[in-house]
């Protein structure tokens, strides 16, 4: 398709357009979370398996302090781009 194909789409169906992109980054968003949730319940599941094998008496789930950071920016990331979804999506309804 050419630019001057698209953009005449975007005069058209501006607010069919803003929505595709609140979906894009809902879509975005969501994926994150779910994989960084998966990635600490994996993570949570290691250190489970490795303090059963050492049999201790209180097991302990401390994950290391870079990989708390990443996974907290993770989250905060996240959640961003479901708030911009979520304006993005509001606005397409003011159009």
């Amino acid at each position: 398709m050419s630019v001057q194909a698209l953009w005449s789409l975007f005069l058209a169906y501006p607010g069919q357009l803003l929505n595709g992109l609140a979906l894009f980054f809902a879509m975005a968003g969501a994926w994150l979370l779910l994989a960084t949730r998966m990635r600490e319940q994996r993570a949570v599941a290691r250190l489970l398996a490795s303090s059963e094998m050492e049999e201790l008496a209180e097991p302990t789930y401390v994950i290391d302090e870079p990989t708390a950071r990443l996974n907290r920016f993770f989250y905060r990331f996240g959640y961003t781009c479901l708030v911009v979804a979520l304006t993005v999506s509001w606005a397409s309804t003011q159009l």
